[in-house]
């Protein structure tokens, strides 16, 4: 006989996931339009990013509100609630990874109004590997892989390692071109934003630790 509560339960728990890989793929796009913004200093594409915050805090509150749901109807117990508890904080760090793709793009806005500056390719070097973290953290919430999501805690060191060194090319930079101090510390800024992301994909990845094993390791809180 087949135990009715139970199928609800895992029917609700799979659409928890899917709303939240879509949420993700909204994210990923609109980071990468970031970048592109920044890259070929095009305005109008920084302002879609901008534009389209909106729907994605949308999308975290609904998918919350749907693990609430869960939580107080179905009462989930073991992986089931490691599960939905899982799926509660990673649309929450998704939500702030939208967040930084705006001030990427608007950081794009603002440098399209200045004379063009040199951006050092590290910057970009920075948010394919940024991207990639991303990328394969979801991939290892997808399908649920510690082995995975273990390898992106390592990867985040390299992309702090990353942001130290475009610090010194900005110190470098500040003294022998002031005029554009205003520009060059809003674009290292963009190494700070892409350093949070990678911050973010970490914790995504411990996150999907702690719901495959129970098991919870350091998780970075920062905003």
């Amino acid at each position: 006989m087949v135990r009715r509560p139970r199928v609800r339960l895992q029917r609700k728990i799979e659409k928890l996931k899917n709303d939240l890989l879509a949420m993700a793929a909204t994210v990923k796009e609109r980071l990468t339009m970031s970048i592109q913004a920044i890259r070929d200093r095009d305005r109008e594409l920084a302002t879609t990013v901008i534009d389209g915050d909106s729907e994605i805090n949308r999308s975290e509150l609904e998918i919350e509100e749907g693990c609430l749901e869960v939580l107080a109807l179905h009462q989930p117990v073991a992986m089931d609630l490691r599960l939905i508890t899982g799926v509660f904080k990673i649309v929450n760090q998704l939500e702030r990874i939208g967040d930084l793709a705006v001030n990427i793009a608007e950081t794009a806005i603002l440098m399209a109004s200045e004379e063009p500056l040199d951006v050092p390719s590290e910057y970009f070097v920075m948010a394919e590997k940024t991207q990639a973290m991303l990328s394969k953290a979801l991939a290892a919430f997808t399908k649920m892989d510690e082995e995975m999501a273990v390898e992106i805690l390592s990867d985040d060191d390299e992309v702090d390692m990353m942001k130290h060194k475009l610090h010194s090319n900005l110190e470098e930079r500040l003294t022998q071109e002031i005029e554009r101090r205003r520009v060059l510390i809003h674009l290292f800024l963009v190494s700070r934003h892409l350093e949070r992301i990678a911050d973010h994909a970490t914790n995504i990845a411990e996150d999907v630790i702690y719901m495959v094993t129970g098991e919870l390791v350091g998780y970075d809180y920062n905003p």
